[in-house]
């Protein structure tokens, strides 16, 4: 089971004191929830206003950091749409980095996915398929590009029980069985983030946790930092670190 740590998201610095925002301060969250035992990280580069950017520069210069500090973990990016508007110009932004991560996610309920995709594979980045939907699941199905993708991203929103945890994420696992082959991580946001993550262990699916997902540990109270997450969920799965 692969276990990310997904460290900032699209918060700004003024939603929790650990949260990382300068290449500097990503990197050392990479470390420090590798540490924890995560085996993979994703982190959104950051303008110096806390804002998400896909520009070459702040891109390379936060994968370059992470790569130094937490050397041997996977390393992810965004391509949320959020970042750059514009699918012509994201596009051109991911042509344009120099210093690639390993993997990037692009959100398939978003204008100009398959572009995106495709600019990715182009640059020999893996693409992480992110769906939060019927629709996007569908969509996704349809795209020529689909099996070359490395891993797809089921994602449930806040404000879901954990009984609507389990009934989502059961429907969008149906919709993919016999269809793909490629490994599935499930994941929560909010109210949904531990229930989410204790159903991913269950099922032995890869899954995540991190400051873009809660801010709070299982128990409810705020979690000093990524790292605390990533202990707590290790616990979680009954493996200690």
């Amino acid at each position: 089971m692969l276990l990310k740590c997904c460290v900032n998201g699209p918060r700004l610095a003024v939603e929790h004191p650990a949260l990382p925002v300068t290449p500097e301060e990503i990197a050392r969250a990479a470390a420090d929830a590798q540490a924890a035992g995560a085996g993979a990280v994703h982190f959104h580069a950051k303008l110096p206003d806390g804002h998400d950017t896909l520009d070459p520069r702040h891109v390379g210069d936060a994968v370059r950091a992470v790569r130094a500090a937490a050397p041997g973990v996977g390393v992810g990016v965004t391509t949320g749409a959020w970042a750059q508007r514009d699918p012509e110009r994201r596009r051109d932004q991911i042509m344009a980095w120099r210093e690639r991560p390993d993997f990037a996610s692009v959100n398939w309920h978003e204008q100009g996915a398959n572009e995106v995709a495709r600019a990715l594979l182009e640059q020999d980045i893996g693409v992480e398929a992110g769906l939060w939907s019927a629709d996007a699941i569908d969509a996704w199905l349809d795209s020529p590009l689909r099996d070359k993708h490395v891993r797809v991203l089921l994602e449930l929103a806040d404000g879901m029980t954990e009984d609507d945890v389990h009934e989502t994420a059961d429907d969008m696992l149906d919709r993919l069985r016999g269809r793909t082959e490629l490994p599935v991580l499930l994941h929560g946001t909010g109210t949904s983030a531990w229930p989410a993550y204790h159903y991913a262990v269950r099922l032995s699916l890869d899954t995540r946790i991190g400051l873009e997902d809660t801010l709070e540990l299982p128990d409810g109270t705020q979690a000093r930092d990524n790292a605390a997450l990533v202990r707590a969920a290790r616990v979680m799965a009954g493996t200690h670190v």
